[in-house]
């Protein structure tokens, strides 16, 4: 009997030992990540410590009530009218360099994928950045795509079709306005505005366009 007390003990002190190291790795793997992201994406970064991640089980909206709420929202023509504000900024640019006609080389494809995640939720496509960096042979026609796109000034109908992820803003709510859309493009259209981000970026900062203090759009 005392010798099964002993082995019992013994058992207890390597689960206490086990869970401290697990608990030790946990933390540092979450220090990990949370260094990487606020290099990457700050704003994603004190997103997830203020809101933490939603789980998507339990009930879920009616499909019929889904489809009602989103297509009022969607289906709906609605007439914009430009502000006054916007003569006011168009008058105030009229000054600035224009922006040189983009041509796209089979590096700034390269340099797109490179700086895409590997396994980001891909579009219809189904097509993950991961076997972009992959097919290397396919950099130089998407390049030649891509500026046929630009001079064409005409986009494939597939390029903006997407997939639509309904994701809750809280536990368990079966309202459908309690849901946030999120929408994956594919891949390729995905590369090309990448590309597109760069050099209108590169412009914007070599003619101090915008303000220091602007950090993202």
């Amino acid at each position: 009997m005392q010798k099964l007390t002993e082995r019992i003990d013994d058992l207890k002190q390597r689960i206490a030992a086990w869970g401290k190291r697990i608990r030790r790795y946990t933390e540092r793997s979450t220090r990990f990540s949370q260094n990487r992201l606020f290099q990457s994406d700050q704003k994603r970064l004190y997103k997830s410590l203020e809101r933490p991640m939603v789980s998507g089980t339990g009930p879920v909206p009616n499909q019929a009530d889904t489809v009602a709420f989103w297509r009022s929202l969607w289906s709906e023509p609605v007439n914009h009218k430009e502000g006054p504000w916007t003569e006011v900024v168009a008058s105030q640019c009229a000054g600035i360099t224009p922006m040189d006609p983009v041509t796209i080389t089979p590096d700034d494809v390269v340099e797109a994928v490179r700086r895409a995640p590997n396994w980001k939720s891909p579009g219809l496509d189904g097509l993950h950045h991961y076997w972009l960096k992959g097919f290397v042979v396919c950099h130089t026609v998407l390049a030649r795509q891509f500026q046929e796109v630009l001079n064409q000034k005409s986009l494939p109908s597939l390029f903006t079709t997407g997939i639509t992820h309904l994701v809750p803003k809280g536990q368990g709510t079966t309202d459908p306005s309690k849901y946030r859309p999120i929408t994956c493009l594919p891949t390729i259209y995905k590369t090309l505005t990448s590309i597109l981000s760069a050099r209108i970026t590169r412009h914007l900062d070599s003619n101090q366009v915008m303000p220091r203090a602007q950090n993202g759009c």
